[in-house]
């Protein structure tokens, strides 16, 4: 059962009891991320992830790892378009520590200039590292093209560039008016009662943040083309069609069509581009859905050579779709499939915590397994494909990263 408790200043709180375990994942999840940047300061909620681990008032960089595998605790963070957190998963009797060293890094990061040049290095070479990476960097490159100049069309990581200019001011400014009271959720799923709430509100319950004007602009869907020329042994394009947002109540049919497409080694695109033709290693399709807008994406790599059969035979494949349809065995292996890993997934504490968490930053709601279940079941072979006769149309954006830079000709 999943507690809800929302603090005097806005703050909430999501807690979920699980006795059955010895472990406790705590995550304060805030919602901002690249799309709440500009052009100048791209890439700062990523920098900040970094410098929250930097050290503080009273604890070095040093000081703050050992004082996690002093309690053989793990503890990470990430960033996405839409939201950051901060983790970490201990033993159940070491949860209070880890309360104060999380409170400790989100309150009292010096973000001194020294580790700031230090750790700008380190960022750089993780572009670096990216740039390397080409069937990475061609899902960035999608996402530009999908969004122009709007943020959600920006990098995560930012650039060396705007990286360059970042200050400790800057990154004292953007947590006073991004990190906000109102923005802010703590999620703890594990063996720890209800009383933790209490410790939570003690540390996080009472601050207050800035009261900025904040970017609000919708997202919007585009179709263009943007094409790389770069030096790879292989042609990596992605197609991305228009699809659901977060809070859709249709968001289950598009990823039961999704996993039936792409999704599985038994999807079509695995079969037809690989096993049949031979044309791919790796292809695959995955959906993003955001607050405003979604992204139902279709990737895959080949040789250069054989780019044009790649992307005729995924259009071939997305064809057939659209006008024959799903098959009732399809969808069941899919829905199966969806179960299967939603019910898998609640073994782990971190995953229930990152549930709970998205959850309630995205939708300030929370559906049981059984309510989840039950909307899996309504998804019919009718509903599947008249989501694929919407997403699957001629409004589709393109991005390539190829020895020559030429993506193929469009479908008339």
């Amino acid at each position: 059962m999943i507690q809800k408790y929302t603090c005097k200043n806005g703050l909430r709180i999501v807690l979920e009891e699980i006795p059955t375990v010895r472990s406790v994942a705590i995550g304060i999840w805030i919602g901002t991320g690249s799309r709440n940047e500009n052009e100048k300061n791209n890439g700062i909620s990523h920098f900040l992830e970094h410098m929250f681990f930097k050290g503080t008032e009273k604890r070095s960089a040093k000081d703050i790892a050992e004082a996690f595998d002093s309690i053989g605790g793990q503890v990470n963070a990430f960033t996405s378009k839409e939201y950051t957190c901060y983790y970490a998963k201990v033993l159940d009797t070491h949860a209070p520590i880890a309360l104060d060293l999380l409170a400790d890094m989100f309150f009292h990061s010096t973000f001194s200039e020294k580790e700031m040049e230090r750790e700008k290095s380190v960022v750089n070479e993780e572009i670096k590292m990216y740039e390397d990476t080409p069937d990475d960097i061609v899902h960035d490159l999608l996402g530009k093209a999908v969004y122009g100049d709007h943020p959600l069309g920006y990098p995560i990581l930012g650039t060396e560039e705007t990286l360059a200019l970042f200050t400790s001011d800057d990154l004292h400014q953007y947590v006073y008016d991004m990190y906000t009271p109102d923005r802010v959720v703590i999620s703890v799923a594990g063996n720890v009662g209800p009383s933790f709430i209490k410790d939570i509100e003690a540390l996080f319950g009472s601050y207050e943040g800035g009261n900025v004007k904040r970017r609000g602009e919708a997202a919007v869907f585009h179709t263009n083309d943007l094409a790389r020329k770069k030096e790879t042994e292989q042609a990596h394009l992605c197609l991305g069609f228009e699809g659901k947002t977060i809070g859709s109540e249709d968001i289950y049919d598009l990823i039961v069509l999704n996993n039936i497409l792409g999704g599985s080694m038994s999807s079509r695109l695995f079969q037809n581009v690989r096993e049949q033709r031979g044309l791919a290693y790796s292809v695959y399709s995955y959906h993003t859905a955001y607050k405003d807008s979604g992204i139902l994406t279709i990737y895959g790599g080949t040789g250069a050579s054989q780019l044009d059969e790649l992307f005729d035979t995924v259009l071939e494949t997305l064809k057939t779709l659209k006008t024959k349809g799903v098959t009732e065995k399809e969808v069941q292996n899919s829905k199966e499939q969806l179960k299967g890993s939603l019910m898998l997934s609640l073994e782990s504490t971190n995953s229930r915590m990152s549930r709970n968490g998205k959850n309630e930053l995205l939708l300030k709601k929370h559906r049981s397994l059984d309510e989840m279940i039950e909307q899996i079941d309504r998804v019919t072979v009718e509903k599947v494909n008249a989501c694929a006769r919407q997403i699957f149309s001629d409004r589709y954006s393109a991005s390539l990263i190829s020895p020559d830079g030429k993506l193929p000709g469009r479908l008339s």
